[in-house]
């Protein structure tokens, strides 16, 4: 009721409703974009390619465009160019010291930052699109009129179409609820969702592929995987810091006790992005006809397909590898340390200077480790209910573990649906980061939020 009571409340204050009603608007718009077919291509032929490449990389860019990349519509390309733009630009920071500065000069810097991401963006979708194009008329079954005129066309709509995904993600957050580039991924992959549900109806009632134990397992799964993303996203380590007290004036500044909050999971899905992709591009490289003629390319190949031990291994080993490298990049221990020092700040315990930069790193370090290994089990636990584990194909013990294993730890259970840690985690962070920009709003309004702890505030239609 308390839910009901909130959602109630948002749709009563008019600045707040127009905003959530222009969200919806701008979303409804890019689904109805995402129907609209690139012009010159034989749509069916290429979604049965993409049916039978969905572990490579186009399958993971599939995701994230909502199926538009495999029906090749005008919003083929989604949103990856911009997020691509932005890692970039976030990467070259560190290098570029006129882009570090420009990132230190607050609004302004930060305008000048979003501006050469758009350029970035625009440039990538052409570079992309020109791929696309090419990659499509070579294999001759795709493309209906093939020549220059195709590959100019498809590299005009599938640009135009991503800067007005771009365009809408920012009308989103500038005169929406906030967060345009994550609701435009969390659109993309909740369309799924009903044919997932109707998938799991029909596997459990109609064909009776699954019985009631396979069942009772995968929502059990479900809501474990949900509550972990919710626990480990809102979870932070609190560093205490106390500032002295000084004189400024005539008035006396300091002395209050306040902390550094390090989050748990500091690069959110991206760790998962980097590895996912390095690992799906490998197996791209299966259609070349070198590759896959070659015996000993083809094995190696197999043995980092999806379900592989060798796969897991590595996917585990460079989420860790790029939790630690992102979080190298957002937080400097040295710079928050020098800076705590300049203001009077300074650990209860620690000396200020080297010594709370340490103290900073070794938490640092830990709380990464185990955000790691969170995104890593995370990831890992939807893909071994669809696909298992192939342990079987272990050397050695291969040939007694496939005799003597349960069926579904080495095959899975078969749920065909967007089950995967990645689509999960954007899913689940992306509607709480959306829930807590509405509840600010209530807030702020001085009506109740969506959860208890919201409500320090009394809302105006709440009983005393």
């Amino acid at each position: 009721m308390k839910f009901l009571e909130a959602v109630a409340n948002a749709f009563r204050i008019p600045d707040l409703r127009n905003r959530i009603l222009f969200t919806l608007a701008m979303l409804a718009i890019y689904r109805l974009g995402g129907h609209i077919p690139t012009p010159g291509i034989d749509a069916e032929r290429l979604e049965e390619f993409f049916r039978q490449n969905q572990g490579t990389l186009l399958g993971f860019f599939d995701l994230f465009s909502g199926g538009m990349f495999r029906r090749l519509t005008i919003f083929a390309l989604g949103i990856m160019p911009y997020i691509t733009s932005s890692i970039i630009l976030q990467l070259m920071t560190i290098v570029v010291p006129t882009l570090e500065k420009l990132q230190k000069e607050g609004e302004l810097g930060r305008r000048k930052i979003t501006q050469y991401t758009r350029y970035l963006t625009v440039l990538l979708a052409l570079v992309q699109s020109f791929t696309i194009a090419t990659a499509l008329q070579s294999q001759g079954n795709f493309v209906v009129n093939p020549g220059i005129g195709f590959i100019l066309m498809t590299m005009i709509s599938l640009t135009t179409g991503t800067a007005f995904i771009m365009w809408l993600g920012e009308q989103i957050t500038e005169r929406g609820i906030g967060n345009g580039m994550s609701l435009i991924i969390f659109t993309g992959i909740v369309v799924g969702l009903p044919s997932a549900m109707y998938s799991i109806y029909q596997k459990a009632f109609l064909t009776r592929e699954w019985n009631l134990l396979q069942v009772l397992i995968i929502a059990a799964v479900m809501v474990a995987v949900i509550g972990l993303i919710v626990l480990v996203e809102r979870g932070e380590r609190r560093i205490p810091v106390q500032y002295a007290k000084r004189v400024v004036g005539r008035k006396m500044m300091g002395g209050q006790s306040t902390h550094l909050p390090m989050k748990v999971n500091a690069g959110g899905v991206i760790p998962v992005i980097f590895a996912s992709s390095l690992l799906t591009f490998p197996q791209t490289l299966t259609q070349i006809a070198f590759v896959r003629d070659n015996p000993y390319l083809s094995a190696m190949l197999r043995s980092i397909q999806h379900a592989e031990p060798l796969y897991i291994i590595l996917f585990i080993a460079l989420i860790i590898f790029f939790c630690f490298f992102y979080v190298s990049i957002i937080f400097n221990p040295n710079e928050a340390a020098d800076n705590m020092r300049k203001y009077g700040g300074f650990i209860p315990g620690i000396r200020p200077g080297k010594n709370t930069s340490d103290y900073m790193n070794k938490v640092l370090t830990k709380i990464t480790v185990v955000g790691g290994l969170y995104l890593a089990v995370l990831s890992l636990l939807p893909e071994m209910m669809i696909s298992g584990v192939k342990l079987q194909h272990l050397p050695l013990l291969g040939n007694w573990i496939d005799a003597h294993f349960p069926r579904f730890i080495l095959d899975g259970l078969g749920v065909n649906f967007y089950f995967g840690g990645t689509s999960l985690l954007i899913v689940v962070g992306v509607a709480m980061d959306t829930v807590n920009q509405i509840e600010a709003q209530l807030i702020m309004r001085h009506y109740e939020g969506f959860t208890p702890r919201a409500g320090r505030i009394r809302g105006r239609r709440s009983s005393s």
